[in-house]
């Protein structure tokens, strides 16, 4: 995503570890519904928004790193 005046800084990647609520979790539908919710470049805030998905007891970033 591109604002006016903003500065390129590259690509990041991502490691997030999401546990189910339990295993009676549809894994398709929540697989969808994680994809809705990934930011346009922002790693803040990424934990509480998968947090919120329906289906997610917890969602936690482990890595970050930039991509070359």
């Amino acid at each position: 995503m591109w604002f006016s005046g903003a500065v390129n800084m590259g690509s990041v990647a991502v490691i997030l570890k999401v546990m189910p609520e339990s295993t009676d979790v549809d894994l398709e539908v929540l697989k969808q519904a994680i994809r809705e919710k990934i930011p346009g470049g922002a790693t803040e805030g990424i934990e509480s928004q998968f947090n919120d998905i329906p289906g997610i007891d917890r969602a936690e970033i482990i890595d970050l790193s930039r991509m070359i």
